[in-house]
C-alpha cells in the first residue's frame, strides 16, 4: 500500500523529497506561482503547470483517502468488517472501487430486496443461492406464504427470493468491476433524434460510436443534445457475453436452484447492474471530456492573456453597432481615456461622411496610431469605413495609420459591471465597451481580467462543463499569467491585484485604498503598512509586484526582496553599482560569471543555482516582460470580402480559438475560417494545441468557400 507521497513521484516521474517539499509549502499556504518562482531549489525547478496539476491530484488523493476511512468505519460499525475487506478498500486506485466494495453495506432506500427481506425471505434466498438444496423450492417455499407479512403464495416467495438474489448479484464487487470493463472495451453510444427545425445535432439524429473511442467534443455535444431533448442517448453490449459471465460465477450446478438464479442473473443485469453502469460509464465519459475541454480553454485563455501589448500608442476603440450607432473612445499610450464620441456610419443611419469627419479630426487630435475594432455585430460594415479612414489619412496627411481586428466578447458584460462603474463613473455603460476593446489591444492581460474568464469566448462547450470545476482551473491560468507578468503596484486594479499571488479580493481592495489614501507606493516594503497584509502575505505577493518609483532599483524587477542581499553581493563580485541596473549597464554580466562559473558565485553568495540565474536574468532587464518576446498582432491597413476568396489563395491570419478538431483563423474576412486538424500540418497531428495556440500568426491556403452558409476551409499543409 503506497502513501500519497509515493504515488504523486510515481506519477509525476520525480522524486519524492520534491513531491514532499511541495507538500510542506501548499499545507503551509504557500501559492503555486509563489512556488514555481521562488522555491526552484525545493522544488527541482518543477514548473507551474507540473505543481497545479500535483496541487489537484493531491487533493483527490487526501479525498479518497478520507472517503476510505469514513467506508471502513461504517462498516466497523455494523460488526462486518474483516481484515481482507480493509484491505481491498485501502488497495483501492479510485473512488468508484471503494463504492464498490462499500455497496452491499452502503444504507439502502427501500428496494425490493429490502421490502422481500422485511417479509422474512432472506432464508429462502440463501437456500436458492448457496445451491446445496436437494428438495423441491416450491415445496420449500410454502413454509414462507404469511398473510401478514404480505406473502399470500408460492410465486410470491420465490419472486421475493429472486428479489433478494438480484441485488446480491448487483452488490458483488467483482462482477462489477468486470462488466464496467467489458462496456468500457466493446460498448457503443447510440444516438437517435429528430426536430421539425434544423438544429446542431442532425449528425446524431442516427449515430453510432465505440465508447473507447468516441472523441471528448462528441460526448458534450451529445450531452446537449440530450439536455435540450432533442437526442436519446444509451450504450448498447451484448448482453449475452455479460449473462454467460454472471451465470458461470453464480451458477452451483444444481438444476432445482440454477434455474431460479438464472431468472436473478437477468433480472440482476437489466434492472440493477446495467443501468448504474451505463450511468457511471456516462460519468466518466463526461467527466474525460470536460477535462478535455477545460484543458482546450486553459490553453486558449493562456495564449490570450499573454498575447504581446501594443506600446507606446494612442489607440482609437471602435466598438461598432447598427441602430445606436458605434461607440468611440480614444486612449494614450498609457492607456489614459482622452476623448470619446458615437458615429452614425452604418444602417440605418449610414452618415458615412459626417462619420469620417468625426474620426479624422480625433485621429489628428491625438495622434492616434492604431485602430482596435470589435468583431461583434457591424464589424464588416465599420471595417469598410475605418479602411477608408486610414486611406483617407494617408492622403491628407501622410500618417500611416492602422488597425487591428480584437475580440470584444465580454466587453458588454464588463461595461455593466460594478467595476466599470468604479473606473469611469461619468462615463456612459455603452461607450465603456469602447474603452474596453481599444484596453485590450494596449494590455490584454490587465483588461480581461475584469472579465469572467466564461465570457472571453474562447474554448469549446465551456457552457457545458461543471461550472465549479471550470472557474477553478480558469482562476489558476489566469493567476498564473498575472504572476508570470507582474504587475505595477501603483496603477493596478482590484482585479488585477486579486489573482497575485498571495492576495485574496480584500487585501487587494485595501492595497488600492491605502494607495488612494496615501499616494503612490514608494517601494516594495510599504506593502506592509497595508491592512492585514502581514508577512506571509508580504512574502507571497511582494515579488510579482513591481515599483517603478522606488529608490530601491530590484523593486522594478522580480528578484524578491527575501534575495535582495544575495543580487547586491553579485553586483558588488562583479564589481557593478546598484545604479547600474537602472541604466541598463549590466551587458557584460554574462562574460563575468562564465569567468567565475555559476555554481561557483551561488556557493559564495549562499544561494541556489537557479536563484542566481533568474537574479541575473531580471537585473539585465529590469521590468521585462515577457509577453514582448511573442509575436505582435497583424497591423491591417485594408480588407478582403468573403466574395474575393478564391481556393488556392495564400493569406495571413491570426489563430482566434483552438478546439479539439481544428483551429478557428482570422484571414480578415469577418468570419473566421477552420482549419480542421487533418489540415494542420503535412505530419500527423494528435490534438491541435501541439501545433497552433491562440494569437499564432499563421500562413493559409484557402481550400473551399461557401458563400452561402458562410464557411471558410483553410489549410495550413504545405502538400
Amino acid at each position: 500500500m503506497k502513501n500519497i507521497s509515493n504515488r504523486l513521484a510515481e506519477e509525476f516521474h520525480i522524486k519524492i523529497s520534491q513531491v514532499d517539499s511541495v507538500i510542506e509549502m501548499l499545507d503551509e499556504g504557500c501559492t503555486v506561482p509563489f512556488i514555481a518562482r521562488y522555491r526552484k531549489e525545493r522544488t527541482g525547478g518543477l514548473s507551474d503547470v507540473t505543481l497545479r496539476e500535483l496541487s489537484e491530484r493531491l487533493i483527490y488523493l487526501r479525498n479518497l483517502g478520507d472517503r476510505k476511512e469514513a467506508v471502513i468505519k461504517s462498516i466497523e460499525e455494523q460488526g462486518k468488517l474483516t481484515e481482507e475487506l480493509k484491505e481491498s478498500i485501502f488497495r483501492c486506485d479510485t473512488l468508484t472501487e471503494v463504492e464498490d466494495l462499500y455497496r452491499p453495506y452502503k444504507q439502502k432506500k427501500r428496494t425490493r430486496a429490502t421490502i422481500a427481506a422485511e417479509k422474512g425471505l432472506k432464508p429462502l434466498a440463501e437456500l436458492i443461492f448457496n445451491g446445496e438444496f436437494n428438495g423441491s423450492i416450491n415445496e420449500a417455499a410454502k413454509e414462507y406464504i404469511d398473510e401478514e407479512k404480505g406473502v399470500a403464495s408460492i410465486e410470491e416467495a420465490i419472486q421475493g427470493a429472486e428479489d433478494i438474489m438480484s441485488e446480491m448479484i448487483s452488490d458483488e464487487a467483482e462482477y462489477r468491476k468486470w462488466i464496467r470493463t467489458l462496456v468500457q472495451r466493446e460498448g457503443i453510444i447510440e444516438t437517435s433524434g429528430s426536430s421539425n427545425e434544423p438544429t446542431p445535432f442532425e449528425m446524431y439524429y442516427d449515430f453510432k460510436e465505440p465508447v473507447n473511442k468516441i472523441p471528448p467534443h462528441r460526448i458534450l455535444a451529445i450531452n446537449r443534445g440530450e439536455d435540450e431533448k432533442i437526442l436519446s442517448v444509451k450504450i448498447t453490449i451484448n448482453e449475452d457475453k455479460i449473462i454467460e459471465y454472471l451465470n458461470s460465477r453464480c451458477f452451483k450446478g444444481n438444476k432445482e436452484t440454477d434455474k431460479y438464479i438464472e431468472n436473478s442473473v437477468k433480472d440482476s443485469l437489466k434492472r440493477l447492474i446495467y443501468p448504474s453502469i451505463e450511468r457511471e460509464i456516462r460519468s466518466q465519459l463526461t467527466e474525460i471530456a470536460e477535462d478535455g475541454a477545460i484543458e482546450v480553454f486553459k490553453a486558449n485563455l493562456k495564449a490570450l492573456l499573454m498575447q504581446s501589448p501594443i506600446k507606446g500608442k494612442s489607440v482609437l476603440g471602435y466598438d461598432p453597432g447598427f441602430r445606436t450607432g458605434c461607440k468611440i473612445a480614444v486612449l494614450d499610450e498609457t492607456g489614459k481615456l482622452l476623448d470619446t464620441s458615437t458615429v452614425y456610419a452604418t444602417a440605418p443611419q449610414n452618415d458615412v461622411e459626417g462619420s469620417l469627419k468625426i474620426l479624422k479630426q480625433l485621429v489628428y487630435k491625438h495622434n492616434v496610431g492604431i485602430i482596435s475594432l470589435g468583431n461583434g455585430t457591424a464589424s464588416r460594415e465599420s471595417e469598410e469605413v475605418v479602411a477608408r479612414l486610414i486611406n483617407e489619412v494617408k492622403k491628407e496627411k501622410g500618417k500611416e495609420l492602422y488597425y487591428v481586428i480584437v475580440s470584444e466578447a465580454g466587453a458588454s458584460v464588463y461595461s455593466a459591471s460594478e467595476l466599470a462603474a468604479k473606473e469611469y463613473p461619468d462615463i456612459n455603460v455603452s461607450l465603456r465597451g469602447a474603452i474596453s476593446i481599444a484596453r485590450r489591444l494596449q494590455d490584454p492581460l490587465a483588461e480581461l481580467v475584469k472579465i469572467d474568464p466564461k465570457s472571453i469566448g474562447v474554448g469549446q462547450y465551456q457552457h457545458d462543463v461543471t461550472p465549479k470545476k471550470l472557474d477553478e482551473s480558469l482562476k489558476g491560468v489566469v493567476e498564473d499569467c498575472v504572476n508570470n507578468v507582474g504587475v505595477d503596484l501603483n496603477v493596478a486594479t482590484p482585479s488585477l491585484l486579486s489573482y497575485v499571488s498571495g492576495v485574496n479580493a480584500t487585501l487587494a481592495k485595501n492595497i488600492v485604498e491605502y494607495r488612494e489614501d496615501n499616494g503612490k507606493f514608494k517601494s516594495r516594503t510599504e506593502l506592509l503598512k497595508v491592512k492585514r497584509l502581514g508577512p506571509k502575505a508580504f512574502e507571497q505577493c511582494a515579488g510579482f509586484l513591481r515599483v517603478l518609483e522606488s529608490k530601491e532599483a530590484l523593486d522594478n524587477t522580480s528578484v524578491h526582496p527575501e534575495s535582495y542581499k544575495a543580487a547586491k553581493d553579485l553586483l558588488n563580485t562583479l564589481g557593478y553599482a546598484e545604479e547600474d541596473i537602472k541604466q541598463g549597464n549590466l551587458v557584460d554580466i554574462d562574460k563575468k560569471v562564465s569567468a567565475i562559473g555559476l555554481e561557483k558565485l551561488a556557493e559564495e553568495l549562499e544561494t541556489g543555482v537557479p536563484t542566481l540565474t533568474d537574479i541575473i536574468k531580471e537585473i539585465k532587464k529590469p521590468g521585462r516582460d515577457p509577453r514582448e518576446e511573442l509575436p505582435k498582432p497583424i497591423l491591417k491597413t485594408g480588407i478582403v470580402d468573403i466574395t474575393q476568396l478564391k481556393p488556392g489563395m495564400l493569406l495571413t491570419g491570426t489563430v482566434r480559438n483552438v478546439a479539439d478538431f481544428g483551429a478557428f483563423v482570422d484571414i480578415g474576412v469577418h468570419q473566421d475560417g477552420l482549419v480542421h486538424i487533418s489540415q494542420l500540418s503535412d505530419k500527423f497531428v494528435k490534438h491541435p494545441l501541439d501545433v497552433v495556440k491562440v494569437g499564432d500568426i499563421v500562413e493559409v491556403r484557402v481550400l473551399e468557400v461557401d458563400e452561402k452558409r458562410n464557411r471558410i476551409s483553410l489549410t495550413m499543409r504545405k502538400e
